[in-house]
């Protein structure tokens, strides 16, 4: 399996990208564009210290420049083997989750080899909603009290999310693992997603009150190194909707969430979406929205994936619409382009090495019938007209 993204494919796929967006955005300004009057740019001018975002971005990246050198950069994001991690922190204060917002003091040793290691003081914090109020081991922020160092070109790293196994136990092992193998789908359409990295996590309670726990984890690329992976910035107003989104971008996740079988997200107070736009002021009327947190979705089949009353459909593995109403055209176009990734997503999931046979044949089994979809043109017809038909009119 190809290891990371290139510098050439990043370049590539950057300068693509934004010609596109650029050729959107003069089309937009040619026209009487619902986006005019909904929102002059998706970058606020000013945030709430203040300060013009673009200026604190400047100055960020100035800051990091005058730092001292870090003593060794990292490939958290650009390999793809098993990493082992621990994690020294009160386990039992921790998943007593007697506050909200309580925060513990901790120890992050990434073991790279037998004898290679980096050791961090972080600050845990919960994160999420659902997994915060089902699951015994939540998700979590991590602070690192000293940054860690993406690859030279990438940026420092400061804050970092974990996902955890809800529950001890094989079974949820699995369901971490299919978790990451969705964000690799997702890679393979496009760039701007978050990187994932698989590993092997060890929870160790500094208070010896509890014996060490071994399971899986995933740690996601930080807002901040996509930012500076394509020079772009996050937008942090929860007002937009769909309409405000790049469309090639935002009917790209709609159909992509429809083929994994993924209800749980929106645009509309980014729930497990994250929104960025370019740096550029003249290219900042759009956004591009993220996918994170894949837990719900019927590739990964976990068994509390129950969706709730009213949304139409009865399991986790039922596909549902929930993009934007588009053309016939416009569909098709956006299957088509899908049709033609099948090979290089099945790639992924057969070349995978941490899942069983059993586990792939299913996942392949579930993805086919979305394939067998666009196989005929009869097929691909009823599809568009499902499509039509539980698309969002938004205005």
């Amino acid at each position: 399996m190809k290891t990371g993204i290139n510098s050439k494919r990043n370049n590539a796929g950057h300068n693509l990208y934004f010609s596109l967006v650029l050729l959107f955005v003069f089309s937009v300004l040619q026209s009487n564009g619902q986006n005019d009057t909904t929102v002059k740019s998706l970058v606020s001018p000013v945030d709430s210290t203040g300060q013009n975002q673009k200026d604190r971005i400047d100055t960020n990246r100035t800051e990091v420049q005058d730092q001292k050198p870090p003593e060794r950069y990292l490939s958290l994001f650009e390999e793809e083997d098993l990493l082992k991690v621990s994690l020294r922190f009160d386990v039992v204060k921790f998943l007593k989750k007697a506050e909200r917002d309580q925060s513990v003091e901790g120890i992050m040793t990434l073991h790279f080899s037998e004898t290679d290691e980096l050791e961090r003081k972080v600050t845990l914090k919960y994160r999420g909603q659902s997994r915060f109020e089902r699951c015994k081991y939540p998700p979590t922020r991590i602070t690192f009290k000293k940054p860690l160092y993406e690859v030279s070109d990438s940026g420092r790293i400061k804050n970092i999310k974990l996902v955890n196994q809800c529950q001890q136990g094989s079974l949820y092992g699995n369901y971490v693992i299919r978790e990451y193998l969705v964000y690799k789908l997702y890679n393979v359409l496009t760039d701007t997603s978050f990187r994932a990295r698989l590993i092997s996590l060890d929870l160790i309670d500094s208070e010896n009150k509890r014996k060490t726990v071994t399971q899986y984890g995933i740690l996601l690329e930080p807002e901040r190194l996509l930012e500076e992976r394509l020079n772009m910035v996050e937008v942090k107003t929860k007002t937009l909707s769909q309409t405000h989104m790049f469309p090639a971008m935002i009917d790209r996740l709609a159909i992509f969430n429809y083929m994994v079988s993924n209800w749980d997200w929106s645009v509309p107070g980014q729930h497990n979406i994250s929104v960025f736009t370019s740096v550029n002021p003249e290219l900042s009327r759009l956004g591009i929205p993220v996918p994170f947190d894949f837990d719900l979705t019927g590739v990964v089949n976990a068994e509390y994936a129950i969706p709730p009353p009213g949304l139409g459909i009865e399991t986790n593995r039922d596909r549902m619409f929930s993009g934007i109403c588009r053309t016939r055209e416009v569909y098709q176009g956006e299957l088509m382009a899908l049709r033609e990734k099948k090979e290089e997503l099945y790639s992924v999931i057969t070349e995978f090495p941490y899942l069983s046979k059993a586990d792939k044949r299913d996942i392949i089994t579930f993805m086919d019938k979305f394939f067998d979809q666009l196989e005929k043109p009869r097929n691909l017809d009823s599809l568009i007209d499902y499509l039509l038909e539980n698309c969002k009119e938004l205005r």
